[in-house]
Formats: C-alpha cells, structure tokens, sequence
C-alpha cells in the first residue's frame, strides 16, 4: 500500500469550537504543494443557526483577498453549514495563499472544525 501521510501537509484552518460570529482564518501558504482541499467539520448547530462557508485566496498573503471563482473550486460549499456533516472541497486555483471565511448569518452558534490538507508536495516525504 502507498504511503499518504508523507505526501500531504495538514493545516488547522479552524481548531474546534463553537463560533458564535464570523470567522475568518490565518494566509495558509501554499508554495511548495501543487493541489489542496478544505474539509469542514460540524456539530451542533444552535438558535437555527445559518452559518455559510467560502474560501478566498491572494497572491501575497495579506492584500487582494477575494472570494475563490466557482471555475477554481472543485465541489461546491453548501447554502448554508448543516449539523453534523463534512463538506470536502478542492482548490485548483494558481493563487499562493487561501483562507476561510464562515460567516454568521443568523442564529445563535455552531460547532465547527476545519483543515486544509496540502497535497502533491514539490518535495517529499513531507514533515
């Protein structure tokens, strides 16, 4: 069997928690890595919460943010986050920066984890 833990790099986008207002995470950089893909975890959602997902990029990491273009995302996020659930989405834009944005819509709060996993690394095995 092939080894995958050598050739990926994890980045904790959102540590869980439950977010009660929007939250928008840290540049991850992604030089070095030629592919990425954003996995979502949820819990608990309270107060009918609406809480949306995106995710935006930047060629240097602190301006020009803008919302990733439908063309450079493989899958689509959700209307709005769902208890429970996972939402998986690729990056296939050429920009070297990403982050997330989860935007309080309404309600109260949910609970909430994220991750970008960084994939076909220039050079392995990845640390």
């Amino acid at each position: 069997m092939r080894d995958l833990v050598h050739n990926i790099g994890a980045v904790q986008v959102v540590g869980p928690a439950v977010l009660s207002a929007t939250n928008t995470s840290a540049a991850i950089d992604l030089a070095e890595f030629g592919s990425a893909a954003l996995i979502i975890n949820t819990g608990a959602i309270a107060g009918s919460g609406d809480f949306t997902a995106k995710l935006q990029d930047s060629g240097d990491g602190s301006t020009g943010w803008a919302d990733v273009a439908a063309g450079d995302l493989i899958g689509t996020f959700p209307a709005s986050l769902a208890a429970d659930s996972v939402v998986k989405i690729g990056y296939a834009g050429n920009k070297r920066y990403v982050r997330t944005v989860i935007t309080k819509n309404s309600g109260t709060s949910v609970a909430v984890g994220a991750v970008l996993v960084k994939g076909n690394p220039r050079h392995a095995p990845v640390a």
